[in-house]
């Protein structure tokens, strides 16, 4: 007969408070190891280099080059759609006599028909109001596109602005200056705080081309009609300067 093997309590009890022991023991070691890590992270902390966050610019004044004229174009009629038909009729010969001038870029600008009443607020007609612009780098051949225009349409507004090849050009040149003086701060910085040098860590580019174009609105002298019987042109071209700007934002790492 087979006889089956006897285990003894006394030694199923001791095996059991061994494991128990053991896995006690393994919570215990790793929240001894945890400081550890903490310790060297802060050590790491404490010797990193300082930063400094800068910035240098570089400007300068710039003509503007484009010129923007616009001409009005005025119309009346007995109802809406006439009036409609009269003023697209001025606007597309006023662009026809401009189309093939050189150096002048002419598109359409308003177009508004609006109805005109009596003393008993009844229409008693309508009238339209239209323009054209006239937009070129050549101020001599735009003045006289516009004399040569005045015989049906009348100068609202003038404005001068800065071409974006102008300005992109500008901008390359300012570039220069902007990072040769980012450099020069940077160092100064770093001498000022005790430390020989420098590098570089991060860096931005930013700059503005000046405020945008504003109209200049003609006065009733400057439209009023000349002696042919046309409005008179005669409005002197004569551009301002616009502020171009360069600026150069960086971080940098003491040494």
């Amino acid at each position: 007969m087979f006889k089956h093997p006897v285990f003894s309590l006394t030694k199923l009890g001791a095996a059991c408070a061994a494991v128990a022991a053991i896995a006690a023991v393994q919570p215990a070691m790793a929240q001894t190891s945890a400081p550890a890590t903490t310790s060297a992270e802060t050590e790491s902390s404490t010797n990193r280099a300082p930063e400094l966050t800068l910035q240098a610019t570089a400007s300068s004044e710039v003509k503007q080059d484009t010129v923007r004229i616009s001409l009005s174009a005025e119309v009346e009629a007995q109802d809406q759609p006439a009036a409609g038909k009269k003023l697209t009729a001025a606007l597309e010969d006023a662009v026809k006599r401009a189309r093939d001038t050189k150096g002048v870029e002419v598109r359409t600008g308003g177009f508004n028909v609006w109805p005109n009443t009596n003393n008993k607020g009844k229409i008693a007609s309508w009238r339209g109001q239209g323009e054209i612009v006239l937009e070129s780098k050549d101020f001599e051949a735009a003045a006289a596109l516009a004399s040569k225009l005045s015989d049906k349409t009348a100068i609202s507004n003038i404005s001068f602005s800065l071409s974006r090849e102008a300005r992109e050009a500008e901008e390359r040149k300012l570039l220069k200056e902007a990072a040769q003086a980012f450099k020069d701060r940077a160092l100064a910085a770093a001498n000022a705080f005790g430390f020989s040098g420098y590098r570089l860590s991060k860096l931005e580019l930013g700059g503005s081309g000046g405020p945008m174009p504003m109209p200049r609105m003609m006065g009733a002298a400057a439209m009023a009609k000349d002696a042919s019987g046309g409005f008179s042109p005669d409005v002197p071209l004569e551009a301002g300067d616009v502020t171009v700007s360069i600026a150069v934002n960086g971080t940098i790492v003491l040494q």
